[in-house]
């Protein structure tokens, strides 16, 4: 578990309150719709990253964006919080938090992978099959979607790096040629 900061402290009592109910799945699950509706930007993105929201107005926009969204009980308190804290700036970095004391919670090993288009979920089953057969253990995949790559994909564990994507191959090319 390397969590730390002031995401780390957010994410483990988030964990902490989700293992002591029993909902840490249902958590899970609410992370991923709020993971979701960041990545699509508009205005849930927005409110997360202006801080000239208020308290009173950010915990009321929260709750209302929560019950759209269909997120559980503690989710919604968790994110309540954050914006009576002014903290919504840090929820990207508590939700990637809590995946890794998720992941060592069900002893798997996280990985995050970048690729340049989304993945079926054929592609990421044989992804965590692969990664399984190198590692040892389960892996979490934690997908990032970022079409700058062109093509491939940049895989972190812990500290190893595996980055087969296009944009590299091309800038080692590129810089080959020049020399």
């Amino acid at each position: 578990m390397n969590v730390s900061g002031l995401a780390g402290r957010y994410a483990t009592a988030l964990f902490e309150l989700a293992r002591e109910s029993n909902t840490i799945d249902t958590v899970a699950a609410s992370l991923k719709t709020v993971t979701a509706a960041l990545d699509e930007g508009g205005d849930f993105a927005a409110l997360v990253t202006n801080p000239l929201v208020g308290r009173s107005a950010g915990t009321k926009a929260v709750t209302a964006v929560a019950k759209a969204l269909g997120l559980d009980s503690i989710t919604t308190n968790f994110l309540g919080v954050l914006a009576q804290n002014r903290r919504l700036a840090v929820l990207r970095d508590v939700v990637r938090d809590f995946g890794v004391l998720l992941s060592a919670h069900r002893g798997e090993v996280s990985a995050q992978v970048t690729a340049a288009h989304a993945l079926t979920d054929d592609q990421v089953a044989q992804l965590k099959q692969k990664l399984k057969a190198g590692l040892g253990q389960d892996v979490a995949v934690d997908l990032r979607i970022d079409p700058s790559i062109l093509g491939g994909l940049i895989v972190k564990v812990g500290s190893k790096m595996i980055d087969s994507s296009l944009k590299t191959k091309l800038d080692t090319l590129s810089l080959a040629m020049k020399g």
